[in-house]
């Protein structure tokens, strides 16, 4: 059965949009509207399998989904404390017919009724990607269809571009600004086309999904009853809600004196240890035992992680607004990635980007995570521009998989050197 994408959108975050958002976004590209609405839609099917996740979706030019399925691998590797690449390759190997069958189910049609395949093959685990990628290419060739490589980033940064009907058509035009945040990345940067991209800045070391899961790995949260399925950034973010003194623990602001947009999230990690060891040893945690304040740390490091984020993100802004690089008319910051689920980081960059006139938008938190229907609109985008759409046979066997790939041309250089002073927003009391 088919299901459109207001569908997603009826489920968005109250913080999902602020109040222009939804005007603005009512206009649009009228070239690439005639493209899709009056031609015969293309149908592409979308495989991923960057990670531990399992995804297939189907995607029509109109931005109808037509079909997805998914296996989540989480909880078998949550049982491992991290994901193991050797066991995330052998369950993608033992799901992804099946997956790819239950998408085609879904959607009611068969091989011969797409019209190309698109698969995931930048970057993420090479043993992951490589299983995606030889059954993608195995299902172009048997189907005789054309082959389309993805790159990872560049879906979630695509997918708030997939049409929907909150006023019958809305579409994001380029250029904008995306911030993508998840447990492999933490980036900025421009989208100026569907091939082109401008990195702004990314993280030195950590991920804000990584040192998300291993605090909550380490204050032993799965040991609570309430938060023992759920993934380390949604626990935090429930113990949080609870916290009732956000002010207990205390964390120095990040990278203030470097006037770019690249990210650090080191430091707040191993601070964050800090805590934890002092709390256990005063008193007295051992085993599985939690420490008494463990909700008032999550809510401290949790605000501390969105400042440092909100912070890097408005020196972006600040960055493409002194150098006019948007239409006044056209100012917009898009975030994705599966720690864009969490609301705390949603609601406070909406409050940055409505503070510097710029419209926001969430990709649709079921989008956020890993899934084949990102893959698959990505796919739409470059049939529709005819880029990157591999039709020869002996071109799709040269396709190889490739586990570290930059996104776009790096202008973190650029940035640095523009040497933008910022006075920062201060999103704190109204977070907490």
């Amino acid at each position: 059965m088919a299901l459109n994408m207001h569908l997603y959108y009826k489920r968005f975050s109250k913080y999902s949009m602020n109040s222009n958002t939804l005007s603005y976004f009512c206009r649009s590209d009228s070239a690439l509207l005639k493209t899709l609405l009056h031609s015969k839609p293309a149908i592409i099917l979308g495989i991923e399998t960057s990670c531990d996740d399992t995804g297939c979706g189907i995607v029509d030019s109109t931005g109808t989904v037509l079909g997805e399925a998914i296996s989540s691998q989480h909880n078998i590797h949550l049982n491992f404390g991290g994901i193991i690449p050797s066991v995330a390759r052998s369950l993608h190997k033992s799901n992804i017919t099946k997956v790819c069958e239950a998408a085609f189910r879904s959607a009611n049609l068969k091989l011969q009724d797409i019209s190309a395949v698109a698969t995931t093959v930048k970057p993420g685990l090479h043993t992951s990607l490589d299983v995606g990628t030889k059954f993608g290419k195995y299902l172009a060739k048997i189907g005789k269809k054309p082959f389309i490589p993805i790159h990872h980033m560049e879906a979630h940064a695509l997918t708030v571009r997939m049409m929907h009907k909150v006023c019958r058509i809305i579409l994001v035009d380029f250029p904008y600004v995306v911030l993508l945040v998840s447990g492999g990345h933490c980036l900025l940067a421009i989208v100026e086309d569907v091939s082109k991209f401008y990195l702004l800045g990314t993280t030195l070391n950590n991920t804000p999904g990584e040192i998300l899961d291993k605090i909550a790995r380490r204050l032993k949260l799965r040991n609570i009853p309430e938060f023992s399925t759920l993934n380390g950034g949604l626990a935090i973010e429930t113990a949080a809600y609870k916290a009732s003194n956000v002010n207990q623990f205390t964390f120095a602001p990040v990278m203030q004196h470097y006037r770019d947009c690249n990210f650090s999230f080191a430091g707040l990690l191993n601070t964050c240890l800090k805590y934890i060891e002092k709390q256990e040893k005063d008193h007295n945690i051992i085993a599985d035992m939690t420490m008494p304040d463990v909700y008032n740390l999550c809510a401290a490091f949790q605000l501390a992680v969105v400042t440092h984020i909100c912070q890097r993100t408005q020196r972006a802004i600040e960055f493409i607004d002194n150098t006019s690089l948007f239409p006044k008319d056209k100012r917009t910051l898009v975030v994705s990635g599966g720690v864009a689920c969490n609301n705390v980081l949603v609601k406070a960059l909406d409050i940055v980007s409505t503070k510097l006139g710029y419209n926001f938008v969430r990709t649709p938190p079921e989008l956020c995570t890993d899934n084949g229907i990102m893959i698959a609109w990505n796919g739409i985008e470059r049939w529709v521009a005819d880029t990157g759409v591999i039709r020869n046979e002996n071109d799709i066997d040269k396709v190889d998989v490739v586990n570290n790939a930059q996104l776009g041309e790096d202008w973190t250089k650029r940035v640095k050197e523009a040497r933008i002073k910022c006075d920062w927003i201060k999103v704190n009391a109204e977070l907490t």
